[in-house]
């Protein structure tokens, strides 16, 4: 197979001209997940991005899971075009303080979060250093108990538990 580490992956974005004007809609994403949220989103946080403003969207807000990691490139991606962006996360919650290893102890709420200022912004990024700080690499624990201390000027949203098929 011929090495090709060389060479730089660039995600496909149709380029937008700054101050581009764009019929906006009624609808805003609230809830994207980026492929920075492993093995859950598949798009870049560019092409969201733009993809958002040709469909016309009001805006967009990315919500990696237990991330900020898509913020940065969107919000960037949003500047560039003049497209408006929200700052977003998705945080996984648990109702016990003991964190286990096994799978049973699955997460039990899982809430879309918007910092609505700089101390907000800061309050959400501890709280996700100590999510992180708790546990190993790539994981993040953190208790419905982590999150209402760090809730101030925070937005949110609770995201319906998904239904599980039990015809099998």
């Amino acid at each position: 197979m011929p090495d090709i580490s060389h060479i730089k992956f660039q995600p496909s974005v149709q380029k937008i001209k700054r101050g581009t004007s764009f019929e906006k809609g009624r609808y805003a994403e609230l809830q994207v997940t980026t492929n920075f949220s492993f093995l859950a989103g598949a798009s870049h946080a560019e092409e969201y991005v733009n993809e958002a403003a040709l469909l016309g969207y009001r805006a967009l807000a990315v919500t990696d899971i237990n991330s900020l990691a898509g913020v940065v490139r969107a919000h960037i991606a949003a500047k560039e075009i003049e497209f408006p962006f929200i700052v977003g996360c998705r945080l996984e919650l648990y109702f016990e303080e003991t964190l286990s290893t096994s799978n049973t102890n699955a997460p039990t709420l899982s809430v879309l979060t918007y910092p609505t200022s700089r101390e907000s912004y800061a309050n959400l990024c501890r709280l996700l250093t100590l999510g992180k700080r708790r546990t190993i690499k790539g994981e993040c624990f953190l208790t419905i108990h982590d999150f209402l201390r760090y809730s101030k000027e925070l937005v949110t949203i609770v995201v319906p538990p998904t239904l599980q098929d039990t015809t099998t």
